[in-house]
């Protein structure tokens, strides 16, 4: 068995799926659907979650490179019954999603981006937002979600 730290709760991992992508175990073992499989290789950003606070590909990875991490999926983000993360809010404040497919992956490479840099300037946010790709066009209504939950966070007031 391994052991895994997934948003917060310690979950044991049987042997036999150990050989599998992150986001296979996720998906298909632990039933945390919010994490996209896009497109397998890295390069989409689809799959995005925090490993130790840090944005990370989770097709790219297996649970022996996540033992030891602490990792946040999308569904981590908030508690049953909590209010939604600032980030959360802003996504919805500003409308953002359209097919929605590419979202948790883009909200948690957001999160990564406003822990390190929690004032971004529309630079920071390109450069970082740059491997989490949208077909839909959402990138303008992305944008204005970071800086809204910036400064939702900075000042500790919810979007709105």
């Amino acid at each position: 068995m391994h052991d895994l730290l997934v948003n917060g709760k310690h979950l044991a991992i049987p042997d036999d799926w150990s050989q599998e992508t992150l986001i296979v175990v996720l998906r298909d073992y632990l039933g945390l659907v919010g994490t996209k499989h896009g497109c397998g290789q890295g390069s989409c950003g689809t799959c995005t979650i925090l490993m130790n606070g840090k944005a990370v590909k989770s097709c790219q990875l297996t649970i022996e490179d996540a033992a030891d991490a602490s990792l946040l999926t999308i569904e981590g983000l908030s508690a049953e019954g909590a209010p939604l993360h600032p980030l959360q809010l802003a996504w919805l404040d500003e409308a953002v999603s359209q097919c929605g497919f590419c979202q948790s992956g883009q909200i948690m490479q957001a999160l990564a981006l406003l822990n390190r840099t929690p004032d971004p300037e529309r630079e920071d946010i390109i450069k970082w937002m740059d491997g989490n790709l949208c077909r839909c066009g959402s990138q303008p209504r992305i944008m204005r979600a970071i800086l809204r939950a910036a400064t939702s966070m900075r000042t500790g007031r919810t979007a709105q």
